[in-house]
């Protein structure tokens, strides 16, 4: 029963991230309506003819806004966490491979880093570098984000160094690169995608929250955060302005953590949360 739990939820959450990709790709084409485009007569409308989610407070349809908005917030997650992942990798290759005071170091920095909450981390450097773009909250974000990458190619690191392989190609005078290269980023790679999995919702999630709070990305088209931020003052009289990017939300978020559980069990990767 357990395996075809496992096995529904891997291909609920890779559906739903196919999807969720799909639909913020062809955005400019399968959306049925201008996201800029406002009709005020119409304005917090539920579900209509030609527009079934409803429209949002300035009379623009919340299907098309929600789609539009996919592109920022995928895109924001991409960038956010390659970044991370790119950051993460070389820290915790440096610290697990030359030990020592690298490793110090790098345990110090992590260990002050965790000891704070993350959300309030974002939200203190949100608040202090406020311009609105995506590359600035992208770099708030993998400023945040990368330390569990760190500590997964750390952990890892620590134990591959010691194998025969790997010593052997060092008592060969093989270079550092080329150990890293050849021996120890090819073994890294699979706890870093099921941890870039996770790592995917919980940057949707990070970027939505400030965007709720007033600090992401001030685009044309507002992300899902600022669409439920705009609805939540309408919750009594037009709740679907809030309700659907919501949904939206969660769905995909979800979608990614089943599918980073089903990468786990598929590429037996322990512990890399």
């Amino acid at each position: 029963m357990r395996n075809l739990t496992q096995e529904f939820g891997f291909k609920f959450g890779l559906a739903v991230v196919a999807v969720a990709v799909l639909a913020a790709a062809l955005a400019p084409w399968i959306a049925p309506h201008d996201p800029n485009g406002f009709d005020l007569a119409l304005r917090l409308s539920p579900s209509r003819p030609g527009h079934f989610l409803g429209l949002d407070e300035e009379g623009r349809d919340l299907f098309s806004l929600i789609l539009w908005g996919a592109r920022v917030s995928l895109l924001v997650s991409v960038l956010t966490v390659a970044g991370c992942a790119v950051l993460g990798t070389i820290a915790g290759l440096t610290a697990g491979y030359y030990g020592g005071r690298w490793d110090q170091a790098f345990v110090f920095v992590t260990d002050v880093i965790l000891s704070f909450p993350s959300i309030l981390l974002m939200i203190a450097f949100a608040a202090f570098w406020r311009d609105g773009g995506i590359l600035s909250l992208v770099i708030i974000l993998t400023a945040v984000g990368w330390v569990g990458y760190a500590r997964v190619a750390r952990g890892q690191t620590l134990s591959l160094k010691e194998r025969d392989y790997v010593q052997a190609a060092i008592a060969a005078g093989a270079s550092t690169m080329r150990i890293w290269v050849k021996h120890l980023v090819p073994n890294l790679l699979a706890p870093l995608l099921v941890q870039a999995t996770f790592g995917m919702a919980g940057v949707i999630l990070a970027e939505s929250t400030l965007s709720f709070l007033g600090l992401g990305v001030t685009t044309d088209v507002p992300t899902w955060g600022r669409l439920v931020d705009q609805g939540v003052q309408y919750l009594l009289i037009a709740p679907h302005v809030a309700l659907w990017p919501g949904v939206a939300m969660a769905v995909v978020i979800l979608g990614f953590n089943f599918l980073g559980d089903g990468l786990r069990d598929r590429l037996d990767v322990k512990e890399v949360r």
